[in-house]
């Protein structure tokens, strides 16, 4: 048998702790989901909720934009701009 040297000793260590680290977070992952899972929840439906916003938001305005094109400039016009050139 060969015995182990130096830079087989540091290799092997480093592939360890390299596993320890990964088991560690994983373990925090799972205790960050179950602790806060209910925030992570409602943050994740709020984000689902503002882009069905957009998305409604965004074809309403391209319909009004094909419909009408004197109100689609109308409203770009009003949310257009810096606030001191809105006033």
């Amino acid at each position: 048998m060969i015995p182990y040297t130096v830079s087989e000793n540091v290799m092997l260590r480093a592939i360890f702790m390299i596993g320890l680290f990964a088991m560690l977070g994983l373990f925090a992952v799972g205790m960050v989901f179950k602790l806060f899972g209910g925030i992570v929840g409602l943050t994740f439906w709020l984000v689902a909720l503002a882009l069905k916003v957009v998305i409604v938001g965004g074809l309403l305005y391209f319909g009004i934009r094909v419909l009408s094109p004197g109100t689609a400039a109308r409203i770009r016009d009003k949310f257009a701009g810096t606030r001191l050139t809105r006033y």
